[in-house]
């Protein structure tokens, strides 16, 4: 009851404008969307973990203008610079410093039609947009945006650095490759247990091996003792 009534207090008085949080749409339209939406947030939320002053979001609803609830934008992984990390239930643009996200990305889905990806390039660089990048994982190919006099398509994206992110992205075979700038890659979350669970059984391994040449050290000394023979003895 008490959770009901905490939800009740939040709803907007006569008068207010109520963004919502949900456009009831889905996050992903597939397992793959999905996993790659993943890997892009995950990933720059890595990136910027030791930064309490950039704000990434996943499928969160951005609204650029107040009172225009009409206009809602939802990337797929957005970067705001300049705006403290936490939580959001929308990004409402005039309480964030006026300050739109810099940096948006899209994962395209099968329904995805071209009227609606220019619809939302147009979107993106009216409201403010930096870099906007859209990535096909089906045919795993990236497209990548630049924002001059207005967002300006980038010629060849192979090894392309974002003046923002400091990243460099390499389309492949198996998808997106994006390196960071210590020379790390940005990993699928399955790809990350698996690595932390490799090197914490090497860790083991070598904890074990060390334990193993303590004991084999103690054997000698206590031989070399019954032999009479101090085994520290310079």
């Amino acid at each position: 009851m008490a959770a009901n009534l905490q939800s009740v207090s939040t709803w907007p008085k006569p008068g207010e404008v109520y963004y919502p949080e949900s456009d009831g749409k889905p996050m992903a339209e597939n397992t793959e969307q999905f996993n790659w939406i993943v890997f892009l947030v995950v990933g720059l939320k890595d990136l910027f973990a030791d930064n309490p002053n950039v704000f990434v979001a996943g499928d969160l609803l951005w609204y650029p203008v107040k009172g225009r609830v009409d206009i809602a934008l939802a990337p797929d992984a957005m970067v705001a610079f300049g705006r403290p990390m936490g939580y959001r239930g929308c990004y409402k643009q005039w309480e964030e410093g006026g300050i739109a996200p810099q940096v948006a990305f899209e994962v395209l889905s099968p329904n995805n039609t071209a009227v609606e990806m220019l619809d939302k390039l147009n979107a993106y660089g009216r409201f403010g947009v930096e870099e906007y990048y859209v990535f096909d994982p089906e045919k795993k190919e990236l497209w990548a945006w630049l924002r001059r006099e207005a967002l300006e398509p980038v010629k060849s994206v192979e090894g392309f650095q974002s003046p923002r992110l400091g990243v460099r992205f390499w389309p492949t075979a198996e998808g997106l490759k994006i390196v960071r700038p210590d020379g790390t890659t940005f990993e699928m979350p399955g790809e990350t247990l698996k690595r932390a669970r490799r090197e914490h059984e090497r860790a083991e391994q070598e904890k074990q091996r060390a334990e193993q040449e303590r004991q084999r050290a103690e054997r000698l000394a206590a031989k070399l003792r019954a032999l009479g023979i101090d085994p520290n003895a310079q």
